[in-house]
């Protein structure tokens, strides 16, 4: 294992010492022309012991980028992390934690009403076949649930 800094930030967090599910700063960049943007990582799952399945992770990236933007105009993107693990949400500005966390939870909320994945369909997605509206409302059901413990990183 390297002990050098890497370049990319999550790749000097040690996944051992995380406790899943969190939410937290994972950088903060200043632009050219002084605009600031601030990257979450919105972890669903424990690192190396537990997983969401593609499909779930393809609907609840519809459906929390769609939703997302009826409660932030900050919201640049959310994405899946390819160890499918969780997210990074990237917002306009430094807005703290609490403030991430209430948009994550009123977003998640819109994700348990939703009677279907948006977008989910071969014109507007490149795998339009690859859903799952009741996976996906259960890794929010089961994010959702642990509210309290999101902003505690480690165990």
């Amino acid at each position: 294992m390297t002990t050098e800094r890497m370049n990319v930030e999550s790749f000097n967090l040690d996944h051992r010492t995380v406790a899943a599910p969190y939410v937290r700063v994972a950088d903060r960049k200043q632009l050219s022309q002084g605009d600031v943007i601030t990257k979450y990582d919105v972890r669903f799952t424990q690192p190396n012991v537990a997983h969401l399945e593609m499909d779930v992770i393809h609907s609840l990236e519809h459906l929390f980028a769609e939703s997302s933007r009826n409660h932030s105009d900050s919201v640049i993107d959310f994405s899946p992390m390819g160890c499918q693990t969780g997210y990074y949400l990237i917002l306009e500005g430094e807005p703290d934690v609490t403030a991430t966390a209430a948009l994550i939870e009123a977003t998640l909320t819109d994700v348990l009403k939703a009677t279907e994945v948006p977008a989910a369909n071969e014109i507007q997605c490149g795998w339009g076949a690859n859903h799952s509206l009741a996976g996906a409302q259960d890794a929010a059901r089961a994010f959702l649930a642990q509210r309290e413990a999101w902003e505690q990183v480690t165990a």
